[in-house]
């Protein structure tokens, strides 16, 4: 009858629907774009922050209307540049640099970071991270972080108490800690260190940059980073696939994946979060074994020259969901 043809017409509809659904899942790994920062609108969704520097670094971060008067902050060609202060003797409470806070709140994703040039040289202490409310229990992911003149990416989580990860577990850096319990050794997380010296500093600048992929979901947080001229073809075309990727540069899994132990509940409700501050608990703590003059304060404060490097180029922010 009519009805049945109908009905099995639908049938295959519905079938072939699922089909391409699945065939559209597996050609981007499931992950969908949420949100694009890029060019003219990247500054947009940051807020700008203008309090003390919650590390203890000496820096003067500034407004919105001040990083733009400074020429902190600029865009040139659809590139984002978040500069310090490289023509001025620094006073009051130190350099000026810029520190930024999405609007945006996210639990779970991919996070793409494409960056040509980053901060580097003595005294500096960029990163780029995500944290949630109340520090350290909302849990804290650090995708790029370095000090002084280091030439490895160190990636780490940062928590609350009850947080521990296997070492060298599913990845090609170096564990460096295992207990990410931020109220212990000196707020040294778990941390691991990368495996090749273009991924950070000196190294990735000379090397025009790369990109930072970091997947957050309720197995874990995975970190990978490749060299500019490696970016795998899936990622500079937008449909990213971490099951394409090899093994990632960290790995923290969490309660349930692997050996891991954290609870995926101590992570949430994260914004990202891009500085440069100067000096302060690990720039400073370190500054003479780093091969750096004198003080660093003084050296920060007095040598406006020496930080003309001291900035970020940013090609675009890129979040992927389920």
């Amino acid at each position: 009858s009519s009805c049945v043809i109908l009905a099995r017409f639908m049938m295959m509809v519905w079938v072939l629907s699922i089909l391409v659904l699945s065939f559209l899942c597996a050609v981007n790994g499931g992950y969908n774009l949420v949100d694009n920062f890029q060019g003219n609108n990247f500054f947009n969704n940051f807020d700008f922050w203008t309090g003390p520097d919650p590390t203890h670094g000496y820096v003067y971060y500034a407004s919105q209307s001040q990083a733009a008067s400074w020429n902190l902050t600029q865009v040139a060609n659809n590139v984002v540049y978040i500069s310090a202060d490289s023509s001025s003797i620094s006073s009051g409470s130190g350099r000026a640099s810029v520190r930024l806070t999405s609007k945006k709140v996210y639990n779970h994703g991919l996070f793409i970071f494409d960056v040509s040039h980053m901060p580097y040289g003595c005294g500096t202490w960029p990163a780029i991270w995500t944290v949630g409310p109340n520090w350290p229990y909302g849990g804290e992911i650090d995708v790029v972080e370095g000090v002084n003149q280091n030439n490895r990416n160190q990636m780490t989580l940062h928590s609350g108490p009850g947080c521990t990860m296997p070492s060298n577990w599913n990845q090609v850096g170096k564990t460096l800690g295992t207990d990410c319990n931020s109220l212990v050794n000196n707020n040294a997380g778990c941390a691991v260190q990368s495996d090749t010296t273009l991924s950070y500093g000196q190294g990735f600048n000379n090397n025009g940059g790369g990109v930072w992929a970091m997947q957050w979901e309720s197995s874990g947080v995975f970190i990978w980073f490749w060299a500019r001229g490696s970016v795998p073809a899936n990622v500079q075309n937008g449909n990213p696939d971490p099951a394409t990727w090899g093994t990632p540069g960290a790995s923290f899994p969490f309660a349930g994946t692997g050996p891991g132990s954290c609870p995926s509940s101590d992570f949430a409700n994260h914004q990202i979060v891009i500085d440069d501050t100067f000096c302060g608990d690990w720039a400073g703590a370190v500054f003479s074994q780093s091969g750096c003059p004198g003080s660093c304060t003084s050296y920060v404060q007095n040598n406006p020259q020496n930080f003309k490097q001291a900035y970020w180029a940013i090609n675009s922010f890129k979040v992927y969901q389920q």
